[in-house]
């Protein structure tokens, strides 16, 4: 059994003798060492370091998973981590604290088994972690931000362990080993590892003492490394933060949102990005420069001012947008609300609130431009949340004409909507299309549905007053199939028959044409498809512009929809009528009312302008609510009397249009040659008198088949889906 035992510690002991044997070698070189200035690259202390962590490295490789050897035992009882780190503070010779983060960063690197966790480890590792980020330049900044982002990884690996990191003092006092005496040098020969040497050297050099306040140094040395001159150590920097705050442990979260600058260093820098934007800049090129990576912020001075004026300050504003976005939605949940609120705060309100809510035009257009750019980007939950908080404001009860100026910023971006400015307008109108398809149901609310909630736009009569119903209809409801505009002798490219209708689209469910008083959706199909007149339809004299386009358009853009708000709690029918209080005087709410006064002048406004009030329409007439499938989408709804819906608002215009057609002469060729220019069939030639009401009308035709689309496609959704 002896024989057996020594057989099996035998092949150990050569290791650990070359392993004391290299660690003595660097203790004797401050024992016998007179010139302490000549760097340690022109000494043997980096080989014999690398000779150690060789060592440690085969000696794990030799044993067992998880057992520790004598060479890591012998590192961590006679503190050698200790004393390195005192070494590399005190720079002696000049350059090993270089060599002391290299040493320690291979090491936690290369060595599998959990290190952090021994005392003897964790404690120098603390310490080494202050030294990093305090002088900006440094030589050794690169060796110090690899061994942060070895710990944050191995902290990433077992995130417990970040609680060995928060000191619950602003700096523990280090142990100061004793000074060397007259027996120094035999002490530091002897297996005490020669601490008394390190603490000699050290205290013939004057480091600057860190009173940091701060108690999660880890983030702190961080933060300063992201303020270095070197692009690549601010990249590496932000990788070990991004690994921070998406450690689980509450007690780091809260530390590192109370006690660390983190908040102030992410707004602070979008400010200035922000600030040195220039004052005026074209919106398209802030719609169209590429999309940014906080991490691959590739550039060329030169080349980006021959773009625009401000593409390099853009980028860099955009790639820190992104990068504040990203670490949020990275961060442990209760980090990630505190960060959003303090971008909120302190740059939202602070900074991009008077930009848009000045009178000057160029200013309003750019700064809306810019906040449709930000809205486009962000993606993180809890930033979305902040930034439409502070768009809207965090009502929810329904809106009156007495409220709606209750949100000043709320109400001068829907002003703006129906600006004298037609570019303004445009871009705010962009600005609400991309805010109603990001995935935030208190922006859909807010806007538009709490106005819809108790569905008072219906007329209110008590049941027994009530007609019977005829088609899910009352008899005095205007059937649009008897009206002479939608008469039985349309053409049939006017109207689509029952059988039409039901080959256009995947097939319906049986029996379902028509349910609990729902119109049957043929006839909804047919009141969009038939609303503009003959005289006043161009489309079907061009090839390529039929309705089966806009159904395959909206079957695509009506799924993706669904997968946004599949988390909402959307009931597939509308709130039954006794529980809706049907007293309440209705008002659609500032945003529709301003939409719908734009639509009733769509003959009169600038094409782009036109196509742009369709568009934020149309999205709102995809969202799969009940109450808006009801409200945009049922052309035979029965409105309260002062009411409006989007139907009657068409209806209306295509009135006025029919007044109109008849003082225009050779109104149909101009209308077609007018399409034909727009779809860039015919060159530009002369000038055609009433372009504005002849594109008006093109626009209100395409947007009549996109509305039979999406009704269409919904119903489907709807017959698909019921038991």
């Amino acid at each position: 059994i002896f024989s057996k035992f020594i057989f099996q510690l035998a092949p150990s002991l050569p290791l650990q003798e070359d392993f004391v044997y290299h660690w003595k070698a660097i203790t004797h070189y401050y024992i016998e060492t007179s010139d302490d200035k000549a760097p340690v690259t022109d000494t043997n202390i980096p080989s014999h370091l690398e000779q150690m962590l060789d060592i440690l490295t085969q000696e794990e490789a030799e044993r067992e998973s998880g057992e520790t050897g004598p060479c890591m035992e012998y590192l961590l009882h006679h503190k050698i981590l200790e004393t390195l780190y005192t070494l590399g503070k005190a720079d002696c010779p000049p350059g090993m604290k270089q060599q002391v983060l290299t040493f320690y960063t291979k090491l936690l690197a290369h060595i599998r088994q959990p290190l952090l966790p021994h005392i003897n480890v964790h404690r120098p590792v603390q310490k080494l972690i202050r030294l990093c980020g305090e002088v900006l330049a440094a030589p050794t900044e690169n060796e110090e931000i690899q061994f942060l982002c070895i710990v944050c990884a191995k902290l990433k690996q077992d995130p417990y362990l970040v609680n060995f990191f928060l000191e619950n003092k602003s700096k523990r006092p280090e142990i100061k080993s004793p000074v060397a005496t007259e027996g120094g040098k035999e002490n530091a020969l002897s297996p005490d590892t020669g601490q008394s040497l390190a603490a000699a050297a050290v205290s013939t050099s004057s480091p600057t003492s860190n009173n940091n306040s701060n108690n999660y140094n880890l983030v702190t040395s961080l933060l300063n490394l992201t303020k270095s001159p070197d692009g690549r150590i601010v990249v590496k920097a932000c990788e070990g933060l991004m690994l921070l705050v998406s450690l689980p442990e509450p007690a780091a979260a809260k530390c590192l949102t109370e006690n660390t600058e983190l908040c102030e260093l992410l707004t602070d820098r979008l400010v200035s990005f922000y600030k040195a934007l220039p004052q005026s800049m074209d919106p398209l090129d802030i719609e169209t420069v590429e999309s940014v990576n906080w991490g691959l912020d590739v550039y060329n001075l030169k080349e980006d001012a021959a773009v625009f004026t401000g593409k390099r300050a853009l980028i860099s504003f955009l790639s820190w947008l992104d990068y504040c976005d990203q670490l949020i939605k990275e961060a442990q949940k209760s980090a990630a609300a505190v960060m959003a609120k303090a971008v909120r705060e302190r740059f939202f309100v602070s900074v991009m609130e008077p930009q848009l809510m000045q009178t000057s035009e160029v200013g309003i257009l750019t700064s809306t431009a810019l906040l449709n750019r930000i809205i486009r980007q962000v993606t993180s939950e809890a930033l979305l949340q902040e930034m439409v908080y502070f768009l809207l404001g965090e009502e929810r009860e329904p809106e009156t004409s007495a409220t709606i100026a209750q949100n000043p910023l709320r109400h001068r971006l829907i002003e703006h909507c129906d600006h004298l400015s037609d570019e303004i307008s445009i871009m705010t109108l962009r600005l609400f299309e991309q805010l109603i398809q990001k995935p935030n149901q208190h922006i859909l609310h807010n806007l538009v549905l709490r106005s819809l909630e108790e569905r008072n736009y219906l007329e209110n009569k008590p049941q027994e007053e009530r007609e019977p119903l005829e088609n899910g209809q009352p008899h005095d409801a205007v059937d649009l199939e008897e009206d002479p505009l939608f008469g039985d002798d349309l053409s049939p490219e006017r109207k689509l028959s029952g059988s039409d209708w039901l080959s256009t689209s995947p097939p319906q469910s049986p029996d379902h044409s028509k349910s609990e008083g729902k119109t049957e959706v043929h006839k909804i199909v047919n009141s969009f498809l038939c609303l503009v007149p003959d005289e006043a339809k161009s489309s079907y004299h061009v090839e390529g512009t039929g309705y089966d386009t806009y159904l395959r358009d909206a079957h695509r853009q009506f799924r993706d929809y669904c997968g946004i708000c599949q988390r909402w709690d959307w009931r597939g029918n509308p709130k039954p009528f006794e529980k809706c209080n049907l007293d309440i005087p209705f008002f659609e709410g500032h945003f529709l009312k301003v939409l719908f006064d734009r639509m009733g002048r769509i003959l009169d406004q600038p094409y782009d302008v036109n196509l742009q009030v369709t568009a934020v329409l149309s999205k709102l007439s995809l969202l799969p609510h009940p109450h808006l499938n009801e409200y945009l989408l049922d052309p035979y709804i029965n409105l309260a009397p002062g009411c409006r819906s989007l139907f009657s608002v068409i209806v209306r215009v295509v009135g006025d249009l029919m007044l109109r057609i008849h003082r225009i002469p050779d109104f149909t060729p101009k209308l077609l040659l007018v399409r034909k220019r727009l779809l860039g069939m015919e060159p530009e030639g002369i000038t055609i008198d009433h372009m504005t009401l002849l594109e008006g009308v093109i626009v209100l035709e395409e947007f009549c088949k996109e509305l039979a689309a999406i009704a269409f496609v919904k119903y489907h959704a709807a017959a698909s889906s019921s038991p």
